[in-house]
């Protein structure tokens, strides 16, 4: 119901509009008085209406100057006056504030009725064409996420020239040219959890996007599971540095102190002169973000910082120091880290155990034998079967054979870590097939409903969205907002064969306010009208 405002200091005329014209029958909601502009202010602020109708001429505050102060801050409120002054003056000055509507008094309870429902048939309107701007926009806003998605891998692979790389990155909304350049991947992490869904967890992701579209030569990739891939561009090194320096406390800033519950990193790559070179700061971003295992998180670790870790001290048997080894730094990548992450890792993992550590053979088989019990453990959490692991990479006693050098060590730790993060995700598939059935099935049941959001459908199976999103594109070939379209336009079509509901009502019953929105679809889906499709059926 669209609420009505009345502001009128002659008491009789202002209790006759109130109760002789039958509001709510007309469908209206009668939302509060008021006998000047003075009073009626605050009430106004308060309510909210949709349609305001005010007196001219009002002791305190006249209509004119309510109509300014509310026009300011309500937009998109329509204000019909009335007068009992025909003046050109007033009527210029009301047109001049937006007025939607003039009536000189004497007014009948038919004509202000009939103003009523004008000005209500452009607020429908407007909020109708806002609707389909929004859907419109979220349509937009996924397409262009995934697209972008892809374009960054083409963009880091090193394998296309750049003519193409610019054009391609215009195409999704990314102006690549500079001369200098970066890149900062980005994760937040709610408890320690990537996938769940938690509240907090979405402001900070939302904050985050925010932030850096805001911010000059941030470009912002969406990378699903793994965060974020900022491209940070400058004119040159000093102002890349700035630009480094000043995102990076801004990401810092709006991902929190780790009090909500919410944990973040980051790793930032070294400057590069060319776009051909980004696949190489990718890689020694890569390698710093891959520290979120082994560090503490809250921080943005720059490659150049890992690679200047201080060398341990000459090697003796009494330096070995097992307490460097830290089995839960190996179950957490197993458990969230991607298989091409792996050789990052391991390098990284053995400089933590201690360079010179890792030299003696005693040592190694203590670390690998750790490991190997760390990746039983996770397999065993997710219900995988216990020889899984032996039929792939052997076991205990096969393991000196592969111990004689410490890139021997780090082929068979890999071997193990793509073995667990293999049944991991087909662990995952599995799960992710019951969710998305699941998933499915709450939009086919509420597909009715204009509400009906990714944050909704995520929460359902409690997922972030994020999350759900890429797994969502990944498993069903189709984006949230292309699956739910066509479920609309199914059930659309089977009332345009089945009914005689007119086109707007079908609109209606299939989640969309907009009928033109719906029609619009549905002829770009079904490559008719509606008006088309049920004359042929």
């Amino acid at each position: 119901m669209l609420k009505v405002f009345l502001v009128e200091d002659e008491i009789v005329m202002r209790e006759g509009i109130k109760n002789n014209i039958p509001w709510a029958q007309e469908g209206f909601e009668f939302a509060g008085e008021a006998s000047d502009g003075e009073l009626a202010y605050p009430l106004i602020q308060k309510t909210k209406p949709d349609i305001l109708i005010t007196d001219i001429r009002m002791p305190f505050m006249d209509g004119l100057e309510l109509s300014r102060l509310v026009k300011k801050e309500l937009p998109s409120i329509k204000i019909i006056i009335l007068s009992g002054y025909d003046e050109f003056e007033y009527a210029k000055e009301a047109i001049s504030i937006g007025i939607t509507d003039y009536l000189v008094k004497p007014v009948s309870g038919a004509q202000l009725l009939e103003a009523v429902r004008k000005v209500a048939r452009i607020v429908e309107e407007e909020k109708q064409q806002k609707q389909f701007l929004e859907t419109f926009e979220r349509e937009r806003m996924e397409n262009t996420r995934l697209a972008r998605q892809k374009f960054f891998r083409s963009l880091v692979s090193g394998k296309h020239p750049v003519s193409a790389l610019l054009e391609e990155g215009r195409a999704v909304g990314l102006e690549l040219a500079a001369n200098r350049y970066n890149i900062l991947l980005f994760q937040v992490f709610d408890d320690g959890e990537v996938e769940s869904y938690s509240e907090e967890t979405n402001r900070v992701t939302q904050a985050v996007e925010d932030m850096a579209e805001q911010m000059d030569g941030v470009m912002t990739i969406e990378l699903g599971l793994e965060g974020w891939a900022f491209i940070l561009k400058a004119s040159g090194e000093e102002e890349l540095a700035a630009l480094e320096e000043a995102f990076s406390g801004r990401l810092q800033a709006v991902a929190g102190d780790g009090q909500s519950g919410i944990e973040y990193f980051g790793g930032l790559g070294r400057p590069v002169g060319r776009l051909s070179e980004l696949n190489k700061c990718f890689e020694q971003a890569n390698r710093a973000f891959a520290y979120r295992y082994l560090k503490k998180r809250g921080q943005i670790v720059r490659d150049a910082d890992a690679a200047e870790a201080p060398a341990d001290e000459q090697l003796t048997i009494g330096s070995l120091d097992v307490n460097k080894v830290d089995r839960k730094v190996v179950s957490s990548f197993l458990k969230t880290g991607i298989r091409s992450e792996i050789p990052h890792f391991m390098d990284e993992y053995f400089a933590s155990v201690g360079e010179q550590n890792i030299q003696s053979l005693m040592f190694r088989q203590y670390v690998t034998m750790d490991a190997y019990l760390a990746a039983a453990a996770v397999l065993e959490e997710l219900g995988c079967p216990s020889d899984a692991l032996v039929e792939r990479c052997g076991d205990f006693q096969s393991m000196s054979a592969v111990l004689n050098t410490i890139e021997q060590t780090k082929d068979y730790l890999s071997r193990v870590f793509e073995t667990v993060i293999g049944l991991r995700e087909s662990v995952s598939q599995r799960k992710y097939s019951s969710l998305l059935k699941d998933a499915r099935a709450y939009i086919r049941q509420n597909f009715d409903n204009e509400d009906i959001s990714l944050n909704t459908v995520a929460a359902s199976v409690n997922l972030s969205p994020n999350h759900f999103s890429t797994i969502f594109s990944q498993e069903t070939g189709q984006t949230f907002i292309e699956f739910l379209t066509a479920v609309r336009m199914e059930k659309a079509k089977e009332l345009l064969r089945a009914t005689s509901m007119k086109t707007a009502e079908i609109a209606f019953a299939v989640g969309y306010k907009d009928p033109h929105y719906f029609s619009y679809l549905f002829k770009k889906t079904q490559e008719c009208t509606p008006r088309e499709f049920r004359a042929r059926a």
